[in-house]
């Protein structure tokens, strides 16, 4: 995905269309989904064989989901001859590589860009020693009370790293240390997380990430180190108005994110999106109608479903503007007992709807 400049008159974000009025129905079948497997945060790209390319995040059916992540994700390609798909898969992309390394044991959260004629490609690694756990073991954590993911020792070592390649198809460079790392006397001591970028128009790559709220650091160029951007998260919405899994853009002449409610008290809807506009990258204000999406979806054979949950989205781009939302999916019965609908479901995909284009209002 390379993010355009444009110096036209382009109109301005309070004018644009309200995002939830572009969302087209769903075509069923498309996007990418494997057996036997949960599948996760996709993100797609265009190769240099002008077929799509989704990086995604996988791990075996036989591991709980949600938290089985932790112990079993691995960063794989699927491959496409359209943008909506459907994909198949085509190879694991970064494999587990040994507890010596940062990322030796874990890699989750891909997200995919092209800068110039180089693809980077972006996500979280954890390490831990020992045998790989038990299904049994990974159970018994996953029914801790409130199902909290720190409850796994190795969540603290989770990190940020930078893969990069000069081909789509590989093979990828990945950093011997991460590439964000947290800051042992700051905000986001305890963990960096869901890295989202986002190439800015005069060359800068803007890195959101999840801590203690959203987090924001910025790099000059790929051979740069990311510089935090304030000793804080970058994103304060109000008590209780929480988001995770931004997607930022840069749209003609300023910034858009679409991100996750986290507690509904933005949208209404518990794990809805937020739309969200900024000058700089920095300053965050809601859209007029602030609900992006909701997790009742509407399908093209002309059935609705509302899915467990809706997250991680990722927009591909055509001719510069946003043609396609990609996300991680759940089927299930949706949030009950405490818990995220996603702890309760029997499948996991990657689904993908198409977005109309903006207009003036």
């Amino acid at each position: 995905m390379t993010i355009q400049s444009s110096t036209s008159n382009a109109p301005k974000a309070q004018r644009r269309t309200a995002f939830q009025d572009r969302i087209l129905p769903a075509p069923k079948g498309m996007g990418f989904r494997q057996d036997g497997y949960w599948v996760w945060c996709g993100s797609v790209v265009q190769g240099e064989d002008r077929r799509y390319h989704m990086f995604a995040a996988r791990w075996p059916k036989k591991y709980p989901f949600f938290h089985g992540y932790l112990a079993a994700s691995e960063v794989v390609r699927a491959s496409a001859d359209g943008p909506a798909g459907p994909y198949s898969f085509e190879e694991v992309v970064l494999p587990a590589r040994g507890d010596a390394f940062w990322d030796g044991r874990m890699t989750h959260n891909p997200f995919i860009v092209k800068c110039g004629e180089e693809f980077l490609l972006f996500y979280i690694g954890a390490t831990y020693s020992g045998d790989t756990p038990s299904p049994e073991q990974m159970y018994a954590l996953n029914s801790e009370p409130g199902g909290n993911g720190r409850v796994f020792p190795w969540y603290s070592s989770i990190r940020i790293g930078m893969a990069r390649s000069s081909s789509v198809l590989g093979p990828w460079q990945r950093p011997e240390k991460p590439t964000f790392d947290i800051d042992p006397a700051g905000w986001d001591h305890g963990v960096v997380t869901n890295p989202s970028p986002c190439l800015a128009p005069d060359g800068r790559i803007l890195l959101y990430y999840r801590s203690a709220g959203l987090g924001l650091a910025v790099a000059t160029s790929p051979d740069a180190p990311f510089a935090r951007q304030a000793n804080g998260p970058v994103l304060d919405l109000g008590a209780g108005r929480w988001v995770e899994d931004p997607f930022v853009f840069w749209a003609h002449d300023h910034y858009e994110m679409v991100c996750k409610d986290l507690t509904g008290k933005i949208t209404g809807e518990f794990h809805a999106a937020v739309h969200l506009f900024s000058d700089d990258g920095m300053g965050w204000h809601l859209a007029p109608r602030p609900k992006a999406w909701s997790r009742t979806i509407r399908w093209d054979d002309g059935s609705v479903t509302t899915q467990a949950s809706i997250e991680r989205p990722f927009i591909l781009f055509e001719g510069g503007e946003p043609a396609f939302l990609f996300a991680a999916t759940a089927d299930g019965p949706g949030p009950h007992d405490g818990r995220p609908g996603h702890y309760f479901a029997e499948n996991t995909w990657n689904m993908v709807m198409p977005l109309a284009m903006s207009a003036t209002g």
